[in-house]
């Protein structure tokens, strides 16, 4: 494990790039990964709304929120701090796609730090026994956890994928994501693709876009307050991070009236448009954060304990932890990353992965391949 006190962390508007050389690094390996990123760009069109990201049924299949056109190949090689390999345009605002979980994640662990959820297994209906919560696209109340099936649903299930929740959300039901194959998204296959009913909560993985939504509605009626809003004052802003990242749900799809405040619900990824737009910079001071235990100077923005939890692997999937993907046997990430690489990770080779024991952040975007630009970073590094 890297010492955090030896990591450089780039004050707002600035950050310091060093040579390869100087750290250590093999530079040869650098530029085979930067030349890999760009040799393995996905094969998406330039306007991701005309993909189908989850393969899914043609009833469920239309877009509810905003798409923009996406960039070219991008991304940054951060050794203890400082960027060491860089391609692409950094600063463009893109898509993120699944990345956005794991910032759902980090709101979650925000609110455990501060006592507003006060154990992960904690069953998610009592807090919000008493709330109303109206869908202003319909004017009805939205499904919640208020049922016979749902009730037994803890905010570790949510994080997990492993809650079976049932239910229908912004006009996508639950069942939308069922037998998804996550290979033609570039996330790499998993999954039962077989299965034709509903588990008990906690007894199936599966990576399921409603339930994440409903996770993050779940945490804007804990927060009472748009999760943008809790993330630019509790993080980003705290991180120097810029100004130019946005968090959007389905526009008026996902607009809800929380016990009289109406706002936008946001999306956990841009399966059906939305989720978090953000630069390349942006995704790797987050990737900092993470790598320096959730401090950032003399902040802890985010707690040890909550950074052990959410990295511990799930016991339905040990490549999986509270939204964030894991590297369990070094099955993910290639075999020279270190086996406590964890990461944040979206469709389109959207990631930002981290090795705490490598000191390194490495971020793609539109990436056909993520571990091979990874495992040429790793081993720019060595043993």
């Amino acid at each position: 494990m890297t010492s955090t006190k030896s990591l450089y962390l780039p004050p707002k508007n600035d950050w310091e790039r060093r040579s390869a050389d100087s750290l250590g690094l093999d530079h040869s390996k650098l530029d085979e990964a930067i030349r890999f990123a760009f040799d393995n760009e996905i094969n998406w069109p330039k306007d991701p709304s005309k993909g189908n990201v989850g393969q899914d049924a043609p009833q469920w299949a239309a877009k509810l929120g905003s798409f923009k056109d996406r960039g070219g190949p991008a991304g940054v090689v951060v050794k203890d701090g400082y960027i060491v390999a860089e391609w692409g345009d950094l600063e463009r605002v893109d898509l993120t796609f699944s990345a956005t979980k794991s910032y759902v994640a980090t709101i979650a662990g925000l609110a455990y730090d501060r006592g507003i959820i006060r154990s992960p297994k904690d069953p998610v209906v009592g807090y919000e026994i008493g709330k109303s919560v109206i869908s202003t696209a319909t004017g009805k109340p939205i499904d919640g956890f208020d049922t016979d099936h749902n009730r037994g649903i803890t905010w570790e299930h949510l994080l997990q994928q492993t809650s079976e929740w049932e239910g229908t959300l912004y006009t996508k039901p639950d069942i939308v994501d069922w037998n998804r194959n996550l290979d033609p998204e570039g996330m790499g296959a998993s999954g039962d693709f077989s299965r034709r009913e509903r588990q008990a909560p906690g007894g199936h993985w599966e990576y399921n876009d409603v339930r994440v939504n409903r996770t993050a509605l779940a945490l804007l009626a804990v927060w009472n307050e748009p999760l943008p809003d809790v993330l630019k004052r509790e993080v980003m802003d705290q991180i120097g991070a810029s100004s130019s990242w946005e968090w959007h749900g389905y526009e008026h799809h996902s607009e809800v009236n929380l016990d009289g405040l109406v706002t936008e619900s946001v999306s956990g990824g841009a399966h059906w448009g939305g989720g978090l737009w953000i630069n390349t910079l942006d995704h790797a001071r987050f990737g900092l954060l993470y790598l320096n235990r959730g401090k950032w100077g003399d902040h802890q923005i985010v707690s040890d304990q909550w950074i052990d939890m959410m990295t511990t692997p799930c016991d339905k999937n040990d490549q999986y932890g509270y939204m964030w993907w894991l590297n369990t046997g070094h099955a993910r990430y290639g075999k020279h990353a270190s086996e406590s690489t964890f990461a944040a990770s979206g469709a389109g080779g959207n990631c930002v992965v981290i090795d705490p024991e490598k000191g390194l952040v490495v971020v793609t975007r539109w990436c056909e391949d993520v571990t091979g630009v990874f495992d040429l970073a790793a081993q720019a590094v060595g043993s």
